[in-house]
């Protein structure tokens, strides 16, 4: 499976919101939550993804587009959430948009 393979949406509302991974083929969906703490502080909260899509790289997609956002927007991370401070871990050069 490539990237192409999977598509990112984001959802927000004021103090909430959630990335939604979709994998073609698939009817399941993957998602990161996060709560907006202030313009510059996103804690990401939870990332839930199916057991059908487990070793396919959903998991890391989700975390890819929000530090891309993260880049993009501004605001930086707190990793409450076990797997996206495990990837954090994972990738040093991510560190300028994590606050930990």
């Amino acid at each position: 499976m490539s990237a192409a393979d999977i598509t990112i949406t984001r959802e927000t509302s004021e103090t909430r919101g959630r990335y939604i991974a979709r994998v073609t083929g698939h009817d399941e969906t993957g998602e990161l939550t996060f709560s907006i703490s202030s313009a510059t502080l996103v804690i990401a909260d939870h990332t839930g993804v199916p057991d059908v899509f487990r070793g396919m790289g959903v998991g890391l997609a989700l975390v890819e587009r929000l530090v891309a956002d993260a880049r993009e927007q501004g605001f930086k991370i707190m990793p409450l959430c076990p797997f996206v401070n495990a990837q954090r871990k994972r990738h040093p050069e991510w560190a300028d948009v994590f606050s930990v």
